[in-house]
């Protein structure tokens, strides 16, 4: 059986290939899903998506599924657990910001009824679906992702800059950018060519 076309940036590891195929760019809506996709795209600052990937189920247990109500009440024993956990990436900003991002989080529910209401707004409650032909078209960040970024920001979120909520939102779906080439555009809503 013929191996389908994908977007050039999956390669061929096994991981990214699930993720790419599965995950990538399917629109989600799910308020602990979004916060913990917000939490890792800020994670990766400065590293590999794929070294994420990688730890995700680690961040997944030391995080508490990313429960946003625990971890807002993450205290200096919490703190100190995350800095000597192995599984995941030990860096004492990042780890300050996921519990105040969680705090915040949870304001933003209150004020919005839900993180994906007001996430979702920055694209007018669906997705935008691209058409790029190559991996160099795509943009680092947009007009969408600098307002998503400047809002987060006021909001007390961190590791929130405009090129991390860009690849957020790629990653939970906001935008299609899936090549046109690639077997998941047309299911995700693109026309083709």
């Amino acid at each position: 059986m013929k191996e389908p076309v994908r977007c050039a940036w999956c390669g061929d590891d096994p991981l990214y290939v699930a993720y790419h195929d599965q995950e990538w760019g399917v629109p989600l809506h799910d308020d602990r899903a979004l916060f913990e996709f917000l939490i890792l795209e800020g994670a990766q600052a400065g590293l590999s998506w794929l070294t994420i990937l990688r730890k995700r189920d680690n961040y997944r247990r030391a995080f508490h599924n990313f429960d946003m109500e625990r971890i807002a009440r993450y205290g200096a024993r919490d703190t100190a657990r995350l800095l000597a956990d192995p599984g995941i990436v030990r860096n004492r900003l990042k780890i300050a910001a996921t519990i105040g991002n969680a705090k915040a989080a949870l304001e933003v529910r209150e004020q919005h009824g839900s993180l994906d209401e007001f996430l979702w707004r920055f694209v007018d409650g669906k997705p935008i679906i691209n058409t790029w032909r190559d991996m160099k078209e795509l943009p680092a960040s947009t007009a969408a992702s600098d307002a998503m970024s400047k809002e987060l920001k006021r909001l007390g979120f961190k590791f929130v800059g405009s090129t991390i909520c860009y690849a957020f939102m790629q990653a939970v779906g906001m935008v299609n950018d899936h090549t046109v080439s690639c077997f998941r555009y047309k299911q995700l809503g693109g026309k083709g060519r």
